[in-house]
């Protein structure tokens, strides 16, 4: 699977570890997330079953997309698949 904003692959697990599928979502192992285009937030919310979730902005040649990242560091464990994964929304196309 790939993530791509603004044209360009800012997530890809070819040749690793799958994504995993929560409520449509993909959750993108960090691995396979490219740093580089993570900006810190401090955007948070909470979600009754999964936990506290966290969020990056996207940065790609010079255009920001606000909290498009997100991501549950100690999530609950009814969503314990999900930890050190992040997902993607706002306009970011997930494609095989």
């Amino acid at each position: 699977m790939k993530a791509i904003w603004n044209g360009t692959v800012v997530a890809d697990t070819t040749g690793g570890e799958d994504t995993v599928i929560v409520e449509g979502n993909h959750y993108f192992p960090a691995a396979a997330v490219n740093p580089k285009y993570l900006l810190g937030s401090n955007t948070r919310t909470m979600c009754s079953w999964k936990g506290e979730a966290r969020y990056h902005n996207l940065f790609v040649d010079g255009d920001v997309n606000p909290d498009a990242v997100w991501y549950y560091p100690e999530p609950k464990e009814a969503a314990s698949q999900i930890k050190g994964r992040l997902a993607f929304w706002k306009g970011v196309k997930v494609v095989e």
